[in-house]
């Protein structure tokens, strides 16, 4: 038996599958696993966990499959609102919000939709905001080789909500500019002042 995962076995947990560690916690909490509402827990949760973390099992190149396409466009493509769903590494406590991604094609194009499907690959992982903007970012840059890349991701974290501070309006923002973006002012600009046209940030 292994730990399910999705990374393997882990050192010292070898003969636990992932619905028993939810049970011995839920003893380790104080609850009792075999009452009536939690009998079937432990098999919910190790479920929702495979499917929350599911992006440890996909790459970039398998989503994307053959939507690059040639195309001599150098203007500006921003795809906007992207819905943003994630597990704070630290806590394992959900954030979520929108990712906001502009790049500036070299001869090269993505399908629309693999745009938010790059996102989900990364957002589907323990992650920290910070690592997943920057990371949505370097993988379009890697994959197109454009002018340039910006994405800007604003989330809520629950680990800030519920716990600790307990703060229920903070927002985060954070952003990752490459090429011209990056280099250039007025790039950067035009893109964040589309962003801002619906009030999105600011």
């Amino acid at each position: 038996m292994r730990v399910e995962s999705g990374r393997g076995a882990v050192p010292g947990l070898e003969g636990f599958e992932l619905r028993e560690l939810v049970r011995e916690l839920l003893a380790r909490l104080g609850e009792d696993p075999d009452r009536e509402g939690l009998r079937r827990t432990p098999d919910r949760v190790a479920d929702s966990l495979r499917w929350l973390t599911r992006g440890y099992g996909q790459s970039i190149e398998e989503v994307l499959g053959t939507a690059i396409f040639n195309e001599d466009h150098h203007n500006m493509v921003v795809v906007k609102d992207i819905e943003l769903y994630s597990m704070c590494e630290h806590h394992m406590l959900p954030f979520f919000g929108k990712i906001h991604v502009a790049y500036i094609p070299n001869g090269r194009i993505l399908g629309l939709s693999k745009v938010p499907r790059i996102v989900e690959v990364f957002a589907r992982r323990l992650q920290v905001q910070e690592r997943l903007t920057e990371q949505v970012a370097t993988a379009i840059q890697d994959v197109l080789e454009p002018e340039g890349v910006a994405v800007v991701c604003e989330a809520y974290h629950l680990c800030m909500m519920m716990r600790g501070v307990e703060k229920q309006n903070s927002k985060t923002i954070t952003s990752a500019m490459k090429g011209v973006f990056l280099e250039d002012l007025r790039t950067r600009e035009e893109f964040l002042r589309l962003l801002s046209i619906n009030g999105i940030i600011g």
